[in-house]
């Protein structure tokens, strides 16, 4: 039996936002089919960092991204990384930036050269499975911040990702919006790299664990 081959390798990436500091030097990850790998660490170790250069938001000084079976180094490469890794960002805000509910959902799906009938589905069937019928034509920057960072996940989701790269997705909500997000997450499919610092939520979520510390990786 042929043994498939991981979603994500990374090996001996360098990023340094001053050139004498890296935040990561020879930085090393792997991410297999139907994992939940969460990333731990302290606060500026450069775990965001991590998931950026995963999708190539910006680029390792040194070192080699290999994704979905190819090498990815320039801009064109990483298009089809984005269309199969779903990055949900840290604050909804950034994520979230047309007037309506519908129009961010749709979004993607619409930039991944879906037709119209198609689109509507999928806004519309992503946002029943998240609870969020009757949302579409809901003013995105009036929503309270749970209801954000559900519409965050919807946006991603609508495109119909095989990875999920999500940090700190349970950061400042209340209780019931925290289990409601958890329950979802841990129905979904797909393969996931989470960034958090609820020691709960990774607990009933991960399947693995690494520690970023002094820009290297480690089991944790």
């Amino acid at each position: 039996m042929a043994v498939s081959a991981p979603l994500f390798h990374l090996t001996g990436i360098r990023y340094a936002y001053a050139l004498d500091h890296p935040v990561l030097d020879d930085a090393r990850l792997c991410l297999e089919a139907g994992e939940r790998l969460a990333l731990l660490g302290a606060n500026g170790s450069g775990k965001t960092t991590l998931l950026h250069l995963m999708v190539g938001l910006i680029k390792p000084q040194a070192g080699e991204i290999h994704a979905f079976g190819k090498t990815r180094q320039s801009e064109a490469d990483f298009w089809e990384v984005r269309a199969r890794a779903g990055l949900l960002f840290q604050d909804p805000d950034d994520q979230l930036f047309c007037p309506t509910v519908a129009e961010d959902v749709a979004f993607g799906p619409l930039n991944l050269g879906k037709n119209r009938a198609q689109v509507h589905r999928i806004v519309h069937d992503t946002l029943a499975f998240l609870g969020l019928d009757g949302f579409g034509q809901r003013i995105t920057h009036k929503l309270s911040g749970g209801e954000k960072r559900l519409v965050s996940l919807a946006t991603v989701l609508a495109m119909e990702p095989d990875v999920l790269l999500l940090d700190e997705p349970s950061n400042a909500l209340d209780n019931e919006s925290r289990e409601r997000l958890l329950t979802i997450l841990q129905k979904l499919p797909q393969s996931m790299v989470l960034i958090s610092h609820d020691r709960d939520f990774v607990e009933r979520l991960a399947t693995r664990r690494v520690y970023l510390n002094a820009g290297k990786l480690s089991s944790a």
